[in-house]
């Protein structure tokens, strides 16, 4: 019985997914504070004027819709009908929590140190979230994803998800791979491959990376009695308000052998933007947390002042909307960068390192770097999207707003309150004539978050990425952890996806009954007439 229960599902299951698939064809004024100082290479003092209050009349959202999430058919049509159902029930089963917390418990345990179990869990795994969040194993499979996503009018931001090499023969390899992905955007359609990720984590041994961070802090602090001798021409890192409690006492200079370390990282880097611009193909440096983010900004911003010229920056830099600093920061390298003619972009993202930024402030007794509520962090994003905009629609550079966050904007969607927060932006956008053939502004989500919201701005014309990490499973699952903590409890864009989802999908349940009724109809109908011809 069980086996032909089986035989019967096997058959009836494609088929009804077959059938399934035929019926488918305001931002507040910003409120960034003077830069009173800032370095660019030495310690020059240089005042900036605030940026300018925006137009009233180019946030006014009454009456105008930029997307329509109303329309599931059209909002999911390149959507198969088997990658809804899969992807609804991984995400339902990512919005409970005790199931996200027992994951992150396992992935974090002894139990993935035993044989047997580790191989379960990471089939599990692989099955699941993995297939979920992440776009493959190696270049081949994150290609073959891009080319999907380009077939559904989105772009990819291609991404190797390792991270915090220990020594330079793992960052050699790391450094590899960047440029091996780099080369593998020449295979695929042109345009599908919006930036390549790169991480300094990753090329530059995780140590040093936190020496020399502490080195530009206690410089910054100290500028005329601390000198950097292996220090190159930068964009401003602080700001008066950046954290500097990781860096408490004096460090010791740099040894010759971190010296060659970060020499060598810095050449790795240069290796990698030389492969960038020998394939056309912009790179975006991802960031991590303070204790670290110094030495990262100093890699993104030096090399930016090597490499990027004209209009379109092929270097850009990330901020993280949830600390303190981050507008303040933003508005400071903007104009600094500016003074020198020189176009940068940034990634603009809320921050995935919430917990661990608290739990070290709280230690140390000092002040978290985080901002003290979610809507503050909702208002600098808002704030930085806003000031960017601004800036680009005028002059050269470029932003990537990266976004799963739907907060900020109140829609209905069937008595259900949501928050949007890529509508504010993408009208702003197209109220300042940023328009998706252009490179100004891209947005983005995580691979296997917002859809909908993905879908809706491509349908309203914009550049539409989603950020795509790759790499064998059991190497990945630090991204995957992280994507676990930082999305915890933020179920606001899942939910509208889900609800989304399953809207589309009983939708398609109906047309395909429908469909199947009227076939009917039409046999029986055919049937009866030759019934009357033969009598007759």
């Amino acid at each position: 019985m069980a086996m032909t229960t089986n035989s019967l599902s096997s058959k009836l299951i494609p088929s009804f997914v077959r059938c399934l698939n035929s019926s488918s064809p305001s931002f507040t004024a910003p409120r960034f504070r003077f830069a009173q100082r800032t370095t660019i290479n030495t310690a020059t003092t240089t005042i900036f004027a605030p940026p300018s209050q925006p137009d009233q009349s180019t946030i006014d959202d009454t009456n105008d819709c930029v997307y329509d999430f109303e329309d599931t058919k059209r909002l999911f049509s390149s959507v198969e009908t088997g990658k809804l159902i899969r992807s609804t029930a991984n995400l339902g089963m990512a919005s409970v929590e005790p199931v996200v917390d027992l994951g992150m418990w396992v992935m974090g345990s002894r139990l993935m140190q035993v044989g047997l179990l580790r191989e379960v869990v990471l089939g599990v795994i692989k099955h699941t979230v993995y297939e979920h969040f992440v776009a493959g194993a190696d270049t081949g499979e994150a290609g073959r994803t891009v080319k999907k996503l380009w077939e559904s009018g989105l772009r990819g931001m291609l991404d190797y998800g390792l991270e915090h090499a220990v020594d330079n023969e793992s960052c050699d390899k790391n450094a590899q791979q960047f440029i091996k992905t780099v080369e593998s955007t020449q295979s695929l359609p042109a345009s599908s491959v919006s930036f390549v990720v790169v991480k300094i984590t990753a090329i530059c041994p995780i140590s040093v990376l936190k020496r020399a961070s502490d080195l530009l802090r206690w410089e910054y602090k100290n500028p005329s009695s601390f000198v950097l001798p292996w220090k190159l021409k930068t964009l401003p890192i602080f700001v008066e308000n950046s954290p500097f409690y990781h860096t408490l006492t004096k460090p010791a200079p740099l040894t010759t052998a971190e010296e060659l370390d970060l020499e060598l990282a810095h050449q790795r880097l240069i290796n990698i933007c030389n492969k960038a611009i020998e394939s056309n193909m912009p790179v975006v440096i991802d960031a991590e947390d303070t204790s670290i983010q110094p030495g990262i900004d100093y890699f993104a911003y030096s090399s930016a002042i090597m490499y990027n010229s004209g209009q379109k920056p092929l270097i850009s830099g990330t901020i993280q909307a949830y600390l303190k600093d981050a507008g303040q920061r933003l508005f400071q390298t903007k104009k600094a960068a500016d003074k020198l003619e020189l176009p940068i972009g940034f990634k603009l993202v809320r921050g995935a390192y919430l917990s661990g930024e608290t739990k070290l402030a709280n230690s140390l007794g000092v002040e978290s770097p985080i901002h003290n509520s979610i809507n503050d962090t909702h208002r600098c994003f808002n704030e930085c999207a806003s000031f960017m905009l601004d800036e680009v629609s005028n002059g050269p550079g470029g932003l990537i707003l990266a976004t799963h966050n739907l907060e900020s904007v109140k829609i209905e969607v069937e008595n259900v309150v949501f928050r949007r927060r890529g509508k504010l932006a993408a009208k702003k956008a197209r109220d300042l004539g940023i328009v998706k053939d252009g490179d100004k502004l891209e947005f983005a989500s995580l691979y296997g978050m917002a859809d909908a919201m993905s879908f809706g701005l491509r349908n309203a014309g914009f550049n539409v990425s989603k950020y795509l990490p790759f790499g064998p499973v059991d190497k990945i699952m630090p991204y995957l952890l992280r994507r676990a903590e930082e999305n915890k409890g933020l179920l606001s864009s899942s939910y509208l996806d889900r609800h989304l989802m399953v809207k589309e999908l009983k939708r398609r349940v109906k047309a395909c009954v429908g469909q199947g009724l009227e076939e009917r109809e039409g046999q029986l109908k055919t049937r009866g007439n030759t019934m009357v011809q033969v009598k007759m």
